[in-house]
C-alpha cells in the first residue's frame, strides 16, 4: 500500500503536508488530495460551500503556505439544515448562505471578502483580527473599501465597530498589524503629528519604493522617516541589506530613518511615543507627546516598591 494511503487509513482520512512530502510525493500530490477532500466535503453536505480558512485557501491557491492542510475542511450550509457529521469536516449554518457563496466555482466556496470578515470577527484576539484584514489587503486580493462595503451589509458581528475602524485605518495606509499598532498605540494615542503613510519614493538606482511613515511640516523644512520592521518581512540577510540601502538613500536626500519593531510598539508603546516625539522636536516639531491611559498605569507600576 502507498504510505500516504496507509496514513490516511490510520488518521481517519487526514494527513499533513509534511507527511506527504516525507513519503516522497511532490507538493502537487498533496494539493490534489486536499482538493479532493474539499470536493468530498461539499458534495456530502450539498448544497454547501467551503467557508472560513478553507474558502480563503481555495481563493488564494496553493502558492501561499499559511494554512495547515491537516485542519478540518470548513463548510457552510443554509440556516436550518442539519447535514450529516463527517470526520475531518466542520460544518456551520448561515442565514446569508445564498448571498455570501459562489456555488459556480470549483469547488464552491464562500466569497473571499465574506470569509475574511467572518474570520476577523471570530479571531482569538484583536491583533489576530487585524492580521486577517491586513494580510488580505496586502495580498492584493481585495481592498479595505471592498471589505468595508461588505461589512456594512453583514449582521451578527461581535466586532463590527472595531473591524470598521481597522478597515478605515487600512484604507488610510496601514498595511500590517505592526503599522496599525504604531498608528493607534504610538502615534494617535500620544498626540504625535499625523504621519504620511506609504509614501512613494525612489532609491539611488531610480527604482520605486514606499516609505512606511514620513513626518514632515507643511513647508517640508524637516522630515523624519519611520520604517516598521515586521518579523515576517525583514528576516533574511537580503531583506536587511535592502533596508540598510534604503536608509542610506534616504540620508542622501536629507531625511533621517529610524526602524521600529513589534516590541517597541506592543510592549513599550508609551516609551516609544515619548522617544519619537522628542526626536521630532529635534527635527523641528513644535508640539509635544501627551500621555495616554496606559502611560499612567506604567508609571504607577514603576513606582511600586520592588
Amino acid at each position: 500500500m502507498d504510505p500516504v494511503e496507509d496514513l490516511l487509513v490510520r488518521q481517519d482520512g487526514v494527513i499533513a503536508r509534511r507527511q506527504v512530502l516525507a513519503c516522497g510525493h511532490p507538493p502537487a500530490y498533496g494539493a490534489r488530495r486536499l482538493r479532493r477532500r474539499e470536493w468530498a466535503a461539499v458534495l456530502a453536505t450539498w448544497p454547501a460551500a467551503l467557508s472560513g480558512w478553507s474558502a480563503v485557501r481555495a481563493h488564494e491557491g496553493p502558492g501561499r503556505r499559511r494554512f495547515d492542510d491537516s485542519d478540518p475542511i470548513e463548510v457552510v450550509v443554509r440556516h436550518g439544515r442539519r447535514p450529516p457529521r463527517l470526520d475531518g469536516v466542520r460544518t456551520r449554518e448561515s442565514r446569508r448562505f445564498d448571498e455570501s457563496t459562489q456555488l459556480h466555482l470549483h469547488p464552491p466556496r464562500q466569497r473571499y471578502d465574506d470569509a475574511v470578515i467572518e474570520l476577523a470577527d471570530r479571531a482569538a484576539d484583536q491583533l489576530s483580527a487585524i492580521a486577517v484584514l491586513a494580510d488580505a489587503c496586502g495580498g492584493r486580493r481585495t481592498t479595505a473599501a471592498r471589505l468595508r462595503t461588505r461589512l456594512d451589509g453583514m449582521s451578527r458581528l461581535r466586532r463590527r465597530s472595531f473591524l470598521a475602524r481597522v478597515l478605515d485605518d487600512v484604507a488610510d495606509g496601514t498595511c500590517s498589524v505592526l503599522e496599525h499598532g504604531y498608528l493607534t498605540l504610538v502615534e494617535r494615542a500620544h498626540g504625535l503629528p499625523r504621519g504620511h503613510r506609504q509614501v512613494s519614493a525612489t532609491d539611488s538606482a531610480g527604482r520605486p519604493l514606499l516609505r512606511d511613515v514620513v513626518y514632515r511640516d507643511a513647508r517640508s523644512t524637516w522630515s523624519q522617516i519611520v520604517e516598521l520592521d515586521g518579523r515576517l518581512h525583514h528576516g533574511s540577510a537580503r531583506d536587511r541589506d535592502r533596508d540598510l540601502e534604503r536608509d542610506l538613500d534616504a540620508a542622501l536626500d536629507g531625511a533621517d530613518t529610524i526602524r521600529i519593531g513589534y516590541g517597541q510598539v506592543f510592549r513599550r508603546g508609551c516609551s516609544t511615543a515619548d522617544k519619537v516625539g522628542r526626536l521630532l522636536q529635534v527635527r523641528g516639531w513644535q508640539g509635544a507627546p501627551v500621555p495616554c491611559a496606559a502611560c499612567g498605569r506604567h508609571r504607577q507600576g514603576s513606582d511600586r516598591p520592588g
